[in-house]
């Protein structure tokens, strides 16, 4: 049997067509029972709301903790030594306590002399005045002369007036003698001390220093722009770099502003506390409160010195949000852009997610709760 040419490649191409046709169904049987993958999500997250709530006003201040008013208690005995000294550094003294005392033995000699003096003078006074009175009642008689009756007169006017030197002399050496005990002009702590025991001083040399009533201040530099801003009478949280926090009332606004820092001092009293005069601190006056659009803090991403929020979409796709952050108050922060009110953030983890990236949300166990609203006295204890 012979085969012709055409007839062979006639069926090689149906044979051809045939295992085509074979391949494709198979394909499709394969294609049509392959299961579909979903997209995994990228990250479990939370969502919150913003919240509406109040915010303290503040404006934040560093400065230094100095003595309302110091006293330079000094010694006004000049050439005496010192004798006692009854008060160190840290001492509570009380106004009128004896801080210390000088030898006085000198100065004793000097009042018994000058009362000496006194009596002297006061006995020629009375003999004077004896004198000048009888000359006087002689005067219309003739028994004396013009001449001698003014002589008299004149030597009762020299012993009063001598009289009254010797009564000054003496005041000034009970004086000197009252000096020798140095007392505290006012109550306070004694902030340093430079008496030494058997030292010989002039007058004037300081030998205590003293913050008068104890009482502090925390003197504020607070720029130009926000000075205008404090007023007397409010309240400010004053803290120390030890963690040491008090509340304070500002007493004093400076009325001009350094030229060189452009920043003028608000003087705040401060309460009794673990604060020293020569520390530096910082603190925050409290100048009332406003309302405010909050978030977790967690829910804010800082990249590239900018703020970012992840806002959930309907399809559980992030949209990345740059936004303005202003005021922050425990774990919430303050947005002051533009934001809906009924978005839906990410709450934590938006560092880990890029912008469009698949979430599987989850209902948050921690109620999303808007600071309360905090008055001016609580809010500088905080």
């Amino acid at each position: 049997m012979t085969f012709k040419p055409n007839a062979i490649v006639f069926a090689a191409a149906c044979a051809g067509v045939i295992c085509a046709a074979g391949l494709f169904s198979l394909n499709s049987w394969a294609a049509d029972d392959k299961p579909v993958v979903a997209p995994k999500p990228a990250l479990t997250v939370t969502a919150v709301q913003p919240q509406a709530g109040t915010l303290p006003l503040q404006i934040s201040a560093n400065g230094n903790v100095a003595a309302w008013q110091e006293a330079s208690i000094g010694s006004e005995a000049a050439g005496l030594r010192l004798l006692e000294v009854r008060a160190n550094v840290g001492d509570v003294v009380k106004k009128g306590q004896l801080l210390a005392s000088f030898a006085a033995e000198s100065v004793q000699a000097d009042v018994a002399q000058a009362r000496a003096n006194l009596l002297e003078a006061q006995a020629n006074v009375a003999d004077a005045k004896g004198n000048a009175e009888r000359a006087r009642t002689l005067q219309n008689t003739g028994a004396l002369s013009a001449q001698q009756i003014n002589q008299y007169l004149t030597t009762e006017q020299v012993a009063l007036a001598r009289a009254e030197a010797a009564k000054a002399t003496l005041a000034v050496q009970q004086q000197r003698l009252k000096n020798t005990q140095v007392l505290a002009p006012d109550s306070g702590v004694i902030s340093a001390r430079s008496a030494t025991v058997g030292a010989v001083l002039g007058s004037g040399t300081e030998l205590f220093r003293m913050v008068r009533q104890g009482r502090l201040e925390w003197r504020a530099e607070v720029t130009a722009a926000e000075l205008g801003r404090v007023h007397v009478g409010n309240m400010a949280t004053v803290r120390s770099a030890s963690g040491t926090s008090v509340q304070g009332r500002v007493r004093m606004v400076a009325p001009t502003v350094d030229v060189q820092t452009r920043a003028g001092l608000v003087y705040v009293d401060l309460p009794p506390s673990d604060l020293k005069a020569g520390m530096y601190a910082k603190g925050d006056f409290v100048l009332g409160s406003s309302k405010a659009l909050t978030v977790p803090q967690t829910a804010v991403v800082v990249r590239d010195g900018f703020s970012f929020v992840y806002r959930v979409n309907a399809d559980s796709r992030v949209a990345q949000l740059k936004v303005q952050t202003g005021r922050q108050v425990g774990d919430r922060v303050e947005i002051t852009s533009a934001l809906p009110a009924d978005a839906r953030l990410v709450a934590s983890g938006g560092g880990f997610l890029a912008d469009g990236d698949l979430v599987r949300v989850v209902e948050s166990s921690k109620p999303n709760t808007a600071p309360a609203p905090v008055a001016p006295a609580q809010a500088a204890s905080k």
